[in-house]
Formats: C-alpha cells, sequence, structure tokens
C-alpha cells in the first residue's frame, strides 16, 4: 500500500508555544536528551504527564522557582517544536540571577561557549529573589557538604520495585494496557524529582574542581580528578557487555555463531546446544533483565531499546568480540582511580598552604563523586521507569499490527494520549491519520530544526526548514586543530570513523577514534571497541563523559560540528583532558 506524502503546514502536532514570562529556548545540550523527533505518544505521555511536571517540582524543591512561576499546561520548563526537543535557556538564566556566585552569562557560556547568534540576556523585574536566592544559597551548601541524598536512592529502588512487579503484559486486554501506560505517567513525574536535583547538583562539585585546577595551573588535572569515581549505574551496563563480549571472543564456536552475523546470532548459539553456548545465553538474558531498557533516544517510548530490538545490543557485542583484552574497563578504572587518587594527594598538598582553597578542592571532590553517581542513577531509574510503558504500548502495537490496523509497532506512538480512548473503542478509525502522521514522522528526522527559539522571530514553517547536511559544515584540512571540552583523560592517535548511528558500528574497528554526534549512554558500550570518542555536544558533567572516565576512554567534548567537520577515514589524534583534536593525515 502507498504512504502519504509527508507534507507540512506551519506546526506539528506536538508543537508546544512560546512561554511569555520565559521565551527563549534553544538545541544547546538538548541533543542528548533528544537527538531526534518524539513521538505524538512518547511527547503527550511520558513528557507531558511525567517529565515536565517532574522537572518543574523539582526546580522548586532545589530552589530555582517557587510554583507560582510558571506553567505546565502549555509547559513553560521545556519546549517541542517539529517534535524536537528543546531545553529552556531562560529558566537556567534566572537561576543565575538568584544563585550567589553565579550570572546568566555564566550559564549562556556553560550552554553555549563562544556559539555565535545567542539573544542577549535581558533583565525582568521579578528575575531577582531574595527568599529564592537564600534558598539557593542553602542549597549549594549542602550540596557541597552531604554525603547523601536519600530521595534519589528511594527513587532508583522504586523503579526496580515497578518493574519487579510488572504484570503479564501479554494477558492483558487492550484497555489493562493502555491504563498500565498510561500509570507509569505519575511515577515518571515522581522519579523526575530527585533526578532534575541530581543534574542541577552535579554540576556545582566539578564547577569548584575546575575552578580549583584553573588557578593552580592544573586545568588539565580537573578530568582526572573526577575519574574512577564509581557507583556509576549507567556504566554498568557498558562493563556487563564487556563481560558478554570477552566470553564470546574466548570461545570459538560463539565467535562463529557471531560471524554469521548479528542477524539470527542468538538462533545459532542455541542450536549449539553445548554448555558454553549455554553459559552465555544465561548471561545474555541477565544482561537483558538487567539493562534491556537502555537504548538510542530512550526518552521516547517509541524507541526500540536492547529489550524489544535485540540487534541494538546484540550489534555491539559484534564489535566488541574484536578488542584486544588489554582494553578491560575494570583494569581502566582501577588505573583512573589510582591516578585520581595520586593527583588528588598531590594537588591538595600543593594547596597546604591555603586552607580555603584546599577545603574547595575537598569539597568539590567529594560533591562531584556523590552527584555524578546520583545523576546517572537519576536517569537510569527514569529510563527504566519510561521503559514499562514502553513494553506495554509494543504489546499493543503488535495486536494492532496482527489486526492490520497499523503496518508496524511503532506506528501506534502516532497517537496522542488524549485519542488512545476512542483509539481502543474503533482502532481501524485511526489508520489513516496514524499513516499520514508516520510519513510526516519520518520527515522530521530529516529536517534540521532552529537552534534558538525566540519571541522577537516568528518560528518558520516546518516545511521551510533546512533539510539536515545542506548547512554541513567545511570538512577540516591537514593540520586543523579543533578544540572542544574535556570529557575523560587520556591521548589517542588513529582512524576517524563518524558513526552516527549506535546501530549501525559495523565500519568500527579497534584502534579507531569514534566520531559521534551525541553523548546518551545508550552509545557507551560501542566506547570500549575504540581508541577514543570525540562527540558534538556535551560537557564534563554529559552521561556518557561520567562513564567514559569510569571506562577509561579518552573523550573530547563539545567538538562544533564535529562529524561534519572530521573527515573519516583521517588520521586524528585527541587528547581528552583539554578537549582537543588535531588532523594529522587525510584519507
Amino acid at each position: 500500500m502507498s504512504q502519504p506524502q509527508p507534507t507540512f503546514g506551519d506546526r506539528w502536532i506536538t508543537d508546544t508555544q512560546i512561554s511569555p514570562r520565559f521565551p527563549y529556548y534553544t538545541r544547546a545540550n538538548a541533543d542528548e536528551v533528544g537527538p531526534d523527533p518524539f513521538s505524538p505518544l512518547g511527547w503527550s505521555l511520558g513528557w507531558m504527564k511525567g517529565c515536565i511536571p517532574g522537572v518543574a517540582k523539582g526546580f522548586i524543591e532545589f530552589g530555582v522557582l517557587t510554583a507560582d512561576e510558571f506553567a505546565l499546561d502549555p509547559p513553560e520548563v521545556f519546549g517541542n517544536w517539529g517534535g524536537y526537543f528543546y531545553n529552556q535557556l531562560s529558566v537556567p538564566r534566572l537561576m543565575g540571577c538568584r544563585m550567589p556566585g553565579a550570572s546568566p552569562s555564566a550559564i549562556d557560556q556553560a550552554y553555549f561557549g563562544d556559539h555565535p547568534g545567542v539573544p542577549p540576556y535581558v533583565a525582568h523585574p521579578d528575575d531577582e529573589n531574595e527568599v529564592q536566592t537564600a534558598k539557593l544559597g542553602a542549597r549549594m551548601g549542602w550540596v557541597m557538604s552531604t554525603d547523601s541524598f536519600a530521595e534519589q536512592d528511594a527513587a532508583a529502588v522504586r523503579s526496580r520495585e515497578l518493574t519487579a512487579a510488572r504484570p503479564d503484559l501479554a494477558a492483558m486486554t487492550n484497555a489493562e494496557l493502555v491504563a498500565y501506560g498510561r500509570s507509569i505517567g505519575p511515577i515518571i513525574d515522581d522519579v523526575w524529582v530527585p533526578y532534575c536535583q541530581s543534574c542541577l547538583a552535579a554540576s556545582l562539585g566539578p564547577g569548584a574542581v575546575q575552578a580549583v585546577c584553573a588557578a593552580i595551573g592544573r586545568s588539565e588535572a580537573a578530568v582526572t580528578l573526577l575519574s574512577g569515581i564509581g557507583g556509576v549505574d549507567s556504566a554498568e551496563a557498558s562493563f556487563a557487555m564487556w563481560d558478554l563480549s570477552r566470553t564470546i571472543r574466548a570461545t570459538p564456536s560463539l565467535m562463529s555463531a557471531f560471524d554469521g552475523g548479528v542477524a539470527g546470532a542468538l538462533a545459532r548459539i542455541e542450536a549449539l546446544n553445548t554448555a558454553e553456548a549455554n553459559a552465555f545465553l544465561a548471561a545474555w538474558n541477565a544482561v537483558i533483565n538487567e539493562h534491556g531498557h537502555r537504548g538510542p533516544n530512550e526518552w521516547d517510548m517509541r524507541a526500540h531499546s536492547w529489550a524489544t530490538k535485540n540487534e541494538l545490543a546484540l550489534g555491539m557485542l559484534e564489535r566488541l568480540r574484536h578488542q584486544d583484552d588489554s582494553r578491560s574497563p575494570h583494569e581502566a578504572r582501577r588505573r583512573a582511580a589510582t591516578e585520581r587518587e595520586r593527583v588528588g594527594a598531590e594537588l591538595l598538598a600543593l594547596l597546604d598552604d591555603d586552607p580555603t582553597s584546599r577545603a574547595t578542592l575537598e569539597a568539590g571532590l567529594a560533591s562531584a563523586k556523590l552527584f555524578f553517581a546520583m545523576r546517572e542513577r537519576g536517569k537510569n531509574a527514569t529510563i527504566r521507569v519510561i521503559h514499562e510503558g514502553k513494553l506495554a504500548f509494543f504489546e499493543l502495537g503488535r495486536r494492532m499490527v496482527a489486526a492490520g490496523v497499523i503496518d508496524n509497532v511503532q506506528d501506534l506512538f502516532m497517537v496522542l494520549e488524549s485519542e488512545l480512548d476512542s483509539f481502543l473503542v474503533e482502532p481501524a478509525s485511526h489508520t489513516a491519520t496514524i499513516r499520514t502522521r508516520a510519513a510526516q514522522f519520518q520527515a522530521l528526522h530529516e529536517l534540521e530544526p532552529p537552534y534558538i527559539v525566540r519571541p522577537e522571530e516568528s518560528i518558520l514553517p516546518i516545511a521551510q526548514w533546512p533539510r539536515r547536511g545542506r548547512s554541513k559544515q567545511e570538512a577540516a584540512g591537514l593540520g586543523d586543530v579543533l578544540q572542544g571540552a574535556p570529557g575523560a583523560p587520556g591521548t589517542a592517535t588513529g582512524t576517524a570513523r563518524v558513526v552516527l548511528d549506535p546501530s549501525d558500528p559495523f565500519a568500527l574497528e579497534p584502534g579507531d577514534i569514534m566520531i559521534a554526534p551525541t553523548t546518551d549512554p545508550s552509545w557507551t558500550p560501542l566506547f570500549l571497541a575504540v581508541a577514543a570518542v570525540v562527540v558534538n555536544v556535551g560537557a564534563v558533567a554529559s552521561h556518557a563523559a561520567i562513564v567514559c572516565r569510569e571506562l577509561g576512554v579518552p573523550c573530547a567534548v563539545s567538538v562544533v560540528n564535529a562529524t561534519d567537520r572530521i573527515p573519516d577515514g583521517a588520521t586524528i589524534s585527541v587528547d581528552g583532558a583539554t578537549g582537543r583534536v588535531v588532523i594529522l593525515a587525510l584519507p
């Protein structure tokens, strides 16, 4: 059956309104959360009913805002245009006004660096607020002194209890599946409240560490001091995948099964029916049970996970099995922890005569260690909850495919949350609309959304957005230096391989340097398959930068347009402690 042509008017069905009080939005740092458009159901349920109210409450709990300063519907803490997720810029600038020692310009620098075209900050009479400043000051003091965050730990426990109590989805009626999927929204809301606070807190300790290191002329030591901290939940999937890859590498029959390609690999292993094969399958099932909620674009309920599409994880194992045992992340983490302790002791000794700076460094290190771990625990817990809704709707989607209502499972996510009840009553009446939206949704993936949304400039109709690649940056030349930001310490020289999709990593070879658009943790098992990683976006507190430091993989983040500028096949050098990338030879 022919698909409708993807045509657009001015807007997409999940477009939000520009807030009159907080009018600026940006894609800066948003790629890490939503590199691709969010589906209508993923946004209208997962975000409007869960993430957005949870984030708003997190801002209140942290002391940034009061409950009467913003709205949830239409949302003011995030934006969405053309399906693309937008961070608020005005709210962080407000935090810059209210947080002691901060400023709107410092917030802009953290978001944009030297990026051109950033709208100037315009003061609002309500930006300054002595009461909130006092609350933020007290909160900062807590962040820099506490040794625990019980609310975040409780949210992680709750997410595990939810998955442990999952009902038999296959035995549920369609209405029960929708009810279960909807019930996830308020739980997402709940777990986001501490997660938002962990995200806000995670920048303070590293900021103090970086400031002290810069003041004593040791800026490059900052990422070393933030490495090998342990207790990072998001890193555990990579360690588990590495261990599975070692089993494959050490077992000829398993290597042979993977030599036949990812498709059908599990069936070939099952057919072996050997002790080694059965042990591998048991270990594989354990990894999927524990980490199956991970996957690319995992903040959208529509996106496949390792559990719903095993090939995503199997493809990573296929690459990892070729890596030498010397790249063990277990050993790398131990080396990183040893080096962190050595450098930390050295810098603290240098500050013996400066007790204030020494105390600041000690507090910053302790806070960074705690809240890096809490941030990753919060993200892992939230994705685990979102995955529960995903599984319910995937089950419903499979039934609708079998009934001929939709063409593939993911098309179910073209339905808005508000349309679910009518869909249940007469699914076939939605088929034409779903097909039209599915074609439009796929076309959105090919478009380049505006980088900044501002009230003084109308958002171009979606039909006028440029296609991705048309604004591609000029490739770097021999000897050019691309300066990014530190992500994870270490240096490497190798062949650049541009990877735009983590489900298609098959060009990667050991010793290559992966050039990626984003730093989502679902990519991180691939990091172990290469010598180093360069990404377009991110910062020292980005999810995958934290994970890379646990895995011992050099990483340069915020290398702007790296996937455009670094030619595939070029020989490059990477210094993860400085964020410096040099083009040594062209392909």
